[in-house]
Formats: structure tokens, sequence, C-alpha cells
């Protein structure tokens, strides 16, 4: 729910900055600057949202979260300048830089070998979740008064957290994290709660205590030791996982499907759609085939593995990203290239969600050793983040230089690296202890 709370902030700026352009008279650098902002403020608490997860637990920093993202919407709907606007995209990211790396790691100790692609991809399904309520929260408001519909897009936003903070303090801590802290009976009684029998709870157990013990308890308790493992003295096993991590969360957002959901009223608006009401309309079809989409890869992901679903969803985002590109080159202003563009589109996102957007993040988290999960996927969602911020960021602008074709042309062939990456370095997860992942590397 706290991702949820994320992709709502984030990709309703895909049509709430139709209006706040209008509203608070905004030019096209403003508007890019801010849209995309909000993945470089989630820098800040990207970067430390491991230390303070290992400091003061996984389910703490998820309450934490969720206020910061209640304050940033809450700012975002009473914002009337630049400014104050910028200023609540930071205090919205701080929260969604915590919720991205804190969710999955959560998600993933918790969740048992057998289950846990499902379990983990839980949280793509309500990122997605998220993507499509924001698209509904555009197409709703639309029609009311420019400087009211926009605030209440995301006024809707202030209420949900204060109940998804309560229902977070019900929940299990981390039972790794137990662990780390030398809580070995509470870590126990969690995992009773959580495993199918008392014997899978004691093998399970056995296996956090001989991860935990290959680290002093001394070096559990702050990050900094992590961070130096990390960056200063890996193994060869190390660094093939972190080098894994790193371009795999590079990939993600270098193929551009995020500036695909926050420009795509733009994209179709360079096809030739001049109602703003029917593109809308339209970006509601891609958060349903997003989610439809999501479905369909947790449903594939314990059954045919996060390989397949990585080399199969690379090829797809990048032969459908050409199409796209192909169709506003040539199709020029009817209502067929209109019609194909949206196809493409649809079919991008399509691709993306049934393995890129739902397996790297569990793939990430699965093959990183538990004393550097914290640090290590922060500093994969870091890489993500900035490379997302730059995308969005600047795509009006390099739209402008190589035009919006040409972009797409660009995001097609980086994610066609992406296929080859995939294919030639990274190994299946698939049903593997979290504990054994080393052995994956060590060829």
């Amino acid at each position: 729910m706290t991702t949820m709370l994320h992709s709502y902030n984030l990709t309703l700026m895909s049509g709430a900055q139709l209006f706040i352009r209008e509203d608070v008279g905004l030019t096209d650098a403003q508007v890019e600057v801010l849209t995309g902002s909000m993945n470089v403020f989630m820098l800040v608490s990207i970067v430390g949202a491991g230390w303070v997860a290992d400091r003061l637990g996984r389910r703490c920093v998820l309450v934490i979260a969720t206020s910061f993202l209640m304050a940033g919407a809450l700012a975002m709907s009473l914002g009337n300048s630049y400014g104050t606007l910028m200023a609540a995209r930071f205090v919205t990211g701080i929260g969604a830089g915590f919720a991205r790396v804190v969710a999955p790691v959560y998600n993933t100790e918790i969740s048992p070998p057998s289950t846990r692609g499902v379990l983990s991809s839980l949280l793509n399904i309500f990122i997605n979740l998220g993507v499509l309520l924001s698209y509904v929260s555009n197409y709703t408001f639309s029609g009311l008064p420019v400087h009211l519909g926009w605030r209440l897009m995301y006024g809707v936003g202030v209420v949900p957290p204060v109940f998804i903070a309560a229902g977070i303090l019900l929940m299990p801590e981390s039972p790794r994290w137990l662990a780390m802290r030398g809580r070995q009976a509470d870590a126990h009684a969690v995992l009773v709660r959580i495993s199918d029998t008392p014997t899978e709870a004691d093998l399970r157990l056995a296996e956090i205590k001989q991860a935990v013990s290959q680290k002093p308890p001394e070096q559990h308790a702050t990050g900094g030791s992590a961070w130096k493992e990390l960056l200063l003295r890996p193994s060869a096993s190390l660094q093939r996982i972190i080098l894994c991590v790193l371009a795999l969360q590079f990939f993600v957002p270098a193929s551009g499907v995020e500036a695909i959901l926050l420009y795509s009223p733009l994209v179709f608006k360079a096809a030739g759609m001049t109602s703003t009401a029917a593109a809308l309309a339209v970006t509601i079809a891609i958060g349903a085939v997003k989610m439809c989409f999501i479905l369909l890869g947790v449903l594939l992901t314990d059954r045919l593995g996060r390989r397949p679903l990585l080399l199969a969803s690379t090829a797809g985002v990048a032969a459908t990203t050409a199409a796209l590109a192909l169709t506003l080159a040539v199709g020029g202003a009817s209502a067929v290239a209109q019609a194909v563009c949206v196809a493409a589109v649809l079919a991008v996102v399509a691709a993306y969600s049934v393995g890129y957007a739902l397996v790297v993040n569990t793939y990430s988290a699965e093959i990183l050793p538990l004393r550097l999960r914290a640090q290590g996927l922060g500093a994969g969602v870091a890489v993500n983040r900035l490379v997302s911020g730059l995308v969005t960021m600047t795509f009006i602008s390099v739209a402008d230089v190589i035009t919006m074709p040409g972009c797409f042309f660009l995001y097609a062939a980086v994610t066609a690296v992406a296929f080859v990456f995939v294919y030639a370095r990274l190994p299946e997860t698939k049903g593997r202890s979290l504990e054994d992942m080393d052995v994956l590397f060590d060829k």
C-alpha cells in the first residue's frame, strides 16, 4: 500500500501537469522538472533507507514513509507557486524513497522460497494499482475548474496513509531483522506465524542464523560496514551480484517506459489526438493493461522463473518501443495513425509489465546477501530513480532536439542491450534459498 501511494503521487502528474501548467503558469522546462523531480528527490531517503531500516526495523520505516507521503500530498494540493510545488514533491519523494527500498526488503524477508515470487510481486500489483488510480483521478477531476481539479487529484491522497500506517503497526517485524539484532526468540515467533509448519519455521530460522553468523552482531547494528563491504572490498561473487543489481536497476528506467507513463497525453497529441479528455481516457486503458499484465506476470514468476520473464519482457519492450517510434515518425495525424499509436503504447506497457517491471526488484533482493540486502537494494533503487529522473526531467527537451520518434528509437536500442545483458549474465533464482545465492555467482 505504501508503494501504491508512491506510484499514485508520481504518475498523477501525467494528467495534472496539463492543468497545473495553466493554473500556476509554468513553462515547459518547469513542467518537466516538476514532473520528474520526485525521482531525484527520492535519492535523499533511498541512500539512507538501508541504514535507517537496520537501525529502526523495516516496519517502523514503512510508517515513516506513509507519514511523508501524506504530508507531501497535502502540501501539493495546497501549492500555488512553482517553488511550493517543488517543496511538496520533495516531501513526497522522501516518503516514496523509503517505501521503494524497505517494502521489497520486508516482503522478501518474510516470504518462504516456494511463494516468494508471488508474495514479492504484490508490491508491483499495488504500484500498478496506484498508476491506474492516478489515471482514473486525472480523468474524473478533469472536468472541474482548472484551479480546483488538479488540487482534488492530490487531495484524495491525504487520508489513506493514516489507515495504512495503523495497519502496518499490526504486521510482524521482519524475522531476519530481529535475528540481526540478536532477538532470536522473537524471530522464531514471527516465523511460526508466517510458516506453514513449526518444522518449516525451525528450518528458516536455522538458515537465517547461519547467514547472520557470517558477520559479528556489531556490524549489523549500523550500515557503515555494509557500505564498506559493498563499495571498498567486495568479493568476486559479490562484485558480480552488485553488477547485476545496478545494471538491472539502470536498464528499467532507461527503457523510457516511465516517460510514456508520465507523458502519454503528450505522446497521443504528437500522434494527432487533439482532445485532452480523450487522451486522459486512453491513459485509463494504459493503467488497466498494466494491471492485467502485472497479474499475468505474478502467475508466471514462480512457474517459469525470473530469467525467462526478463528475457521475454526486454525483447518485447525493445520491439514495441521501436514500433511506437516508427508509428510517430511516419504515421501522420490520421485516425488510423492515432489508433496505431495507442495500440503501440499499450503493447509497450504490456510487455514491460509482464516481467521487466515485476521481476527486477524481486531478483535484486533475492541475490543480495542478508547482511547487505537493505544497503544493496538501496544502491540499486538509487540508480533506478536517478536514471528515471534524468529521463523524465529531460523528455520534452530531448524530444525537441531529436524528435519524439528519435527518443523512442533510443529507448528501444537501450532495451535491446538490456536483453543481451540478461541473456549473458543473469542466472535463474527460482526456488532457491535467500542464503545460498553466492554460489550462483561464484562461477
